[in-house]
């Protein structure tokens, strides 16, 4: 659908709390827009729910087969929606934002009076030793494959991480015909200690069921090795397999595939960008927004919705979607406070019911240190090739922080934006300087956020300023 000038809601993001809040908005009698860069909607969540090749349902579950309720609620909307669009700039104008968008290559710019941003999480770094050779990837990513093409690997595979997440995909790959060698679990011996203080609400929270029946499967399915440390890809040119150590013994596994994995946060390049307000949360070891209760941010005019606010699962991501554009409406004088208040409710329900438990989750996950802050030549920044000696060599040169570490070695200036090494260079600085993360900080990130081509920027409508600028540097 092609999009109009200017809306009242523009929605960034199209999985379960973008498609909640753009629905929640339509209904409101608000001119909505959904941008999403995936060709249909669904966020890596629901990814592909209405073109999968996968027919048998059991395979990826009922959660998953949820988001078609979703997608068709959205479509009942009216509300517009734009796939194969990224979003690579939000700028302050006026009274609302300008957003700079690509589309199928080509660029253009639309108005919104308020942004929700609603862009999800991403998978956690997890910089081992040969994480960089080929045959080793992201669980979430071979989990795309699966849900959009129907892929699964055709060699022996072994997953390792931690978190409910690895999990599922070992349970899915099973039932779908993958050959699964093992799943290492790196999660700390003892660390359910952790979480003993959270058990209460756990027990009485819909993840108890879901957590069991996760485990039982994978159980069925594969061999579990609990207390794995010491993770390492092996291979020369390729992986040939996978090193670690479990209850004080050295093990060498061959494996045509690892899957790697340990937990999700959140997903926060585009709301760095604009200049939300963040926070380091020990909790879940990471940088979030600082949010309200209905998800605004230090900018008026800009909330956030769902994971991309903080990892609460994909259920409360579609309460806090509707909680967004609730306070939106509001906002934009389409509600005022009370009727915004009464129409909560239900929202706000379920966001108590599915965020219950969730410290329990977080605790006995949080991965160890050994796996978010790696040494010696394991590559931390993919992109530039940075490892780990080397920022720590410059911290010892006097760099004091990601942002300085860009002029030393280009952490983070690659095509990714440091999505892939963020979290690992703060972390990594603040342990050689003795400092913690919150006080190292973050990268400052710059628009445009997402790589695009001069051709789609020269392409964009001129402005008597913009073509002045060149006729006052050719004269």
């Amino acid at each position: 659908m092609t999009l109009a000038s200017s809306y009242d809601i523009v929605v960034i993001g199209a999985g379960p709390a973008g498609l909640a809040a753009a629905t929640e908005a339509a209904a409101r009698g608000l001119a909505v827009a959904l941008i999403d860069e995936q060709t249909a909607p669904g966020g890596q969540i629901y990814r592909a729910i209405t073109t999968t090749p996968v027919r048998q349902r059991e395979i990826l579950g009922t959660d998953y087969w949820r988001g078609e309720t979703l997608v068709a609620a959205f479509a009942r909307s009216g509300a517009t929606h734009s796939p194969r669009t990224t979003v690579w700039a939000v700028t302050r104008e006026g009274d609302g934002f300008e957003i700079g968008l690509s589309t199928d290559g080509a660029a253009h710019l639309i108005r919104a009076a308020h942004v929700i941003l609603a862009t999800g999480a991403q998978e956690r770094p997890f910089p081992i030793p040969g994480w960089t050779l080929p045959g080793v990837m992201t669980a979430g990513g071979a989990q795309i494959l699966l849900k959009s093409a129907g892929l699964i690997p055709g060699g022996a595979t072994a997953l390792a991480g931690s978190g409910p997440l690895l999990y599922l995909i070992a349970a899915q790959f099973a039932a779908a015909g993958a050959r699964i060698e093992c799943l290492l679990d790196t999660t700390p011996r003892g660390r359910w200690r952790n979480a003993l203080g959270h058990a209460p609400d756990f027990v009485s929270s819909p993840y108890l069921a879901k957590g069991w029946s996760l485990l039982r499967a994978a159980r069925s399915m594969t061999r579990i090795i609990k207390g794995v440390e010491n993770l390492a890809a092996i291979g020369e040119g390729k992986l040939e397999g996978v090193r670690f150590t479990t209850g004080g013994r050295s093990y060498d596994i061959p494996a045509d595939l690892l899957l790697l994995h340990q937990g999700v946060v959140p997903g926060i390049n585009l709301s760095n960008a604009i200049g939300c307000e963040h926070r380091w949360d020990a909790t879940q070891a990471c940088f979030t927004p600082t949010v309200d209760e209905w998800g605004a941010t230090s900018v008026p005019g800009i909330t956030i919705a769902g994971d991309a606010a903080s990892i609460a699962g994909a259920r409360a991501a579609e309460a806090r979607g509707r909680l967004a554009a609730l306070h939106a409406a509001c906002m934009l004088g389409h509600l005022d406070a009370p009727q915004r208040d009464a129409h909560s409710g239900a929202a706000r329900r379920e966001l108590k019911r599915w965020s219950r438990g969730r410290r329990f989750v977080d605790a006995l996950y949080l991965p160890a240190m050994q796996f978010r802050i790696p040494s010696g030549d394991t590559v931390v920044c993919r992109c530039e090739e940075v490892t780990a000696q080397q920022i720590s060599n410059t911290v010892k040169l006097g760099c004091t922080g990601p942002n300085q570490m860009k002029s030393f070695l280009r952490c983070g200036m690659g095509p990714c934006q440091g999505r892939m090494c963020g979290l690992t260079v703060t972390e990594l600085i603040a342990k050689e300087r003795g400092v913690s993360p919150a006080e190292t900080g973050y990268y400052r990130l710059r628009f445009p956020i997402k790589p695009i081509t001069l051709g789609e920027l020269a392409a964009l409508p001129q402005t008597e300023a913009s073509i002045d600028a060149v006729v006052r540097i050719k004269q």
